[in-house]
């Protein structure tokens, strides 16, 4: 892994506070900011880091941008990072979600309310389908990962199997196929 970059706690803290304000779409919509920002514009980390981060994040408990953010924060800064972009990512929704449910016996039925709701659901299709794109080549290396891939969404999509298990059988996978690699000598 490479050093971490230098990164200030409090801009790691702002920069995760502006993509919880104005990202919307969960989080596979706050994946592509950091996505931009930090390997595209950056070059903190790789897209397999990203990747990686929400692979994880994605497997454990709790809220894949939490725990993405966690990872990613850890990363760059350490623990206190880690503090400081998980922080920054839920506290806007946290006080906007106090908000909305003050007002929302007023909003709910408001035909206004819906329909901005649902222009903005449309507005996040191609900013998660970048992203995924993007995404799905950085995680994509050879015809194992395609093969792989293509398993794991069967057993999503036709299964009952929880999502951990797939994760974990993926990664036992991933182990085996390496380690059958490595003793034929191809990297």
């Amino acid at each position: 892994m490479d050093p971490k970059p230098r990164v200030a706690i409090t801009d790691l803290f702002f920069t995760f506070l502006r993509f919880s304000c104005v990202t919307f779409g969960g989080g596979w919509s706050l994946i592509a900011q950091i996505q931009k920002e930090y390997v595209d514009k950056k070059g903190w980390i790789t897209n397999e880091e990203l990747l990686d981060f929400t692979s994880v994040g994605r497997s454990l408990p709790g809220l894949m941008v939490g725990n993405a953010s966690v990872l990613f924060g850890y990363r760059v800064a350490g623990l206190a990072g880690a503090i400081a972009a998980l922080l920054g990512v839920v506290l806007p929704p946290f006080i906007i979600m106090i908000g909305i449910t003050l007002v929302y016996a007023l909003i709910k039925d408001h035909p206004l309310a819906a329909r901005a709701m649902m222009g903005v659901r449309a507005a996040v299709v191609p900013i998660i389908i970048s992203a995924m794109t993007k995404l799905f080549r950085a995680g994509m290396k050879d015809a194992f990962c395609c093969l792989l891939a293509a398993g794991g969404m069967a057993l999503c999509l036709f299964t009952k199997i929880n999502n951990v298990w797939i994760v974990l059988l993926g990664a036992g996978l991933g182990l085996m196929y390496m380690e059958v690699r490595a003793r034929h000598g191809v990297s």
